[in-house]
């Protein structure tokens, strides 16, 4: 799964921003916190859920349970919004 090319991430001030482009069928601004920041910068390549939980793990000082409840609840959400091509 990767990042859709009808969205840009901006990150200003601690915090993320993810603007549809005019070709997204959602309409709207997501924004997030720095959890969701890394999320969406592992989306910018091809990745595997598995692989974000990883990285997560590595970056974040939290359970793998949590870690993986939070990966697959943000994925969820983008998903939904059309932001993940899969």
């Amino acid at each position: 799964m990767k990042l859709s090319k009808d969205f840009i991430l901006h990150t200003t001030d601690g915090e993320v921003v993810l603007v549809p482009t005019g070709n997204a069928k959602f309409s709207g601004i997501v924004r997030g916190n720095k959890t969701l920041g890394a999320v969406l910068e592992l989306l910018r390549q091809d990745t595997t859920e598995d692989e974000i939980v990883a990285a997560m793990k590595k970056r974040f000082d939290a359970e793998e349970d949590v870690l993986c409840r939070d990966v697959k609840k943000a994925l969820a959400a983008l998903s939904k919004i059309g932001a993940i091509d899969e």
